[in-house]
């Protein structure tokens, strides 16, 4: 552990840190996994819901800074094009 006392407070915010970015990735996994499902199943109807609530997550962890904006701009192109491909 360190010993000068702001060494200490930056280890402390970081692991607050840590675990919030690790919430929100988590999130944002859980939703894309909802919509790879959905269109695995053929369900277009739900594809479409899920791809609704994945894009929201997927923007709220960029604007918290999780995910960098083109990154975020291929998961949801990436998402998007799979419920499109929904025959």
């Amino acid at each position: 552990m360190a010993n000068i006392k702001s060494a200490k407070k930056r280890i402390l915010v970081n692991e607050t840190k840590a675990a919030r970015n690790k919430a929100i990735r988590s999130k944002v996994k859980t939703a894309i996994k909802k919509v790879d499902a959905a269109v695995a199943a053929g369900d277009k109807a739900a594809a479409q819901a899920a791809l609704v609530a994945a894009t929201a997550e997927i923007d709220k962890a960029t604007s918290k800074g999780v995910y960098h904006k083109n990154t975020s701009s291929r998961k949801v192109s990436r998402l998007a094009k799979a419920v499109n491909g929904i025959a």
